[in-house]
């Protein structure tokens, strides 16, 4: 069976073929240019999406040297994701099954970060903890099956990702902040500074303002501002920042867990 699925839930598309067991494209094109206005522009990111699915469909059946009277199926993300992104895949998606008289299927985005990491390999052994931190989500999940999937936590303010975004843009990194921060993280000290790990009275969610918030009362109280942070000091903010993250996050799988 050769498979054809498309993503455009934020701001790439993604296209790829699955035939029987194996990846025969998988092909992204990334929307670089909402680096300029520090986050994703909604509408453009739409239009990107526009101008790029049809030929990113026509470069993956190639690739695979199939036609597209060879796909059998047909799947697009449905959500969640920003609409009118989302609305480009899905359409499309839907109008080629119509079209060539296929069957369509849509797939959840959240679900679809949970098991891609079985994609390839053997049937994933039930239930597990599921944690998922993509944009603007943070979850702690059980999945039971393919089809039950229980919400344990989620975030009660900012996802870990939009923390990453925002703390990057107050160390003056810029944007996309998680490979931003990453690398300067890696050059710095983690003990460094002692960031808050927020504790909360629902053991599995999570908050991210509060550490964001200790950042940037951090940068107040030592510098005039970010431009006047050596750069040996950022890198400490970086990866202690980081720390108390990915802290956070390893507490409450371990909760989850025990």
């Amino acid at each position: 069976m050769n498979i054809l699925g498309i993503e455009s839930s934020c701001d790439e598309t993604s296209v790829a073929i699955i035939s029987g067991d194996k990846l025969k494209a998988n092909l992204i094109s990334s929307q670089d240019f909402h680096k300029k206005y520090g986050g994703v522009v909604p509408e453009l990111s739409s239009r990107a999406h526009l101008q790029i699915v049809k030929p990113l469909v026509n470069d993956a059946l190639k690739k695979s040297k199939l036609e597209m009277k060879d796909i059998n199926l047909i799947a697009a993300t449905a959500g969640p994701g920003l609409i009118g992104a989302l609305l480009v895949g899905l359409t499309f998606a839907k109008g080629l099954a119509l079209s060539l008289k296929k069957p369509f299927i849509s797939v959840n985005h959240i679900e679809g970060h949970i098991f891609s990491g079985f994609l390839m390999k053997e049937k994933p052994e039930f239930p597990f903890i599921a944690l998922v931190v993509s944009g603007g989500h943070t979850l702690l999940l059980y999945v039971k099956s393919f089809s039950k999937i229980i919400q344990l936590g989620t975030t009660v303010d900012d996802a870990a990702g939009e923390a990453f975004d925002k703390v990057s843009k107050m160390l003056g990194f810029g944007y996309p902040g998680g490979p931003q921060i990453q690398a300067a993280a890696k050059m710095g000290d983690e003990n460094k500074i002692l960031f808050p790990i927020a504790d909360l009275i629902h053991p599995y969610n999570f908050s991210f303002s509060g550490l964001k918030t200790s950042v940037l009362r951090h940068i107040q109280k030592n510098y005039k501002s970010a431009e006047e942070i050596p750069p040996d000091n950022l890198n400490h903010i970086a990866a202690s920042f980081q720390k108390a993250v990915v802290g956070a996050l390893v507490q409450n799988c371990k909760k989850a867990l025990d």
